[in-house]
């Protein structure tokens, strides 16, 4: 009884797609250039090897836009797909 009180608990996950991809994708793109228009001091700290491909950004600029990406895309998937877009 336990066992599928838990099972009945968790929404089922959707498997991924190039759809999904693509949505994690436009997100983390999203959240980048919404981290180049608000980070004042974007290349302080360490920096990036061949900075250039990251858009001037410092590791720490890089690993907050890639988080906030990652947490934007979940939140988005799981919505889509609760709606049945996905």
């Amino acid at each position: 009884m336990h066992s599928f009180l838990l099972a009945t608990a968790v929404p089922a996950t959707l498997s991924w797609s190039p759809k999904v991809a693509g949505v994690m994708i436009a997100c983390n793109i999203l959240a980048i250039a919404f981290g180049k228009f608000t980070i004042k001091q974007q290349s302080v700290g360490t920096p990036m090897p061949s900075s250039n491909f990251f858009g001037g950004f410092g590791l720490g600029a890089v690993l907050g836009t890639a988080s906030f990406g990652h947490i934007l895309g979940a939140g988005v998937i799981l919505g889509l797909a609760n709606m049945g877009v996905l």
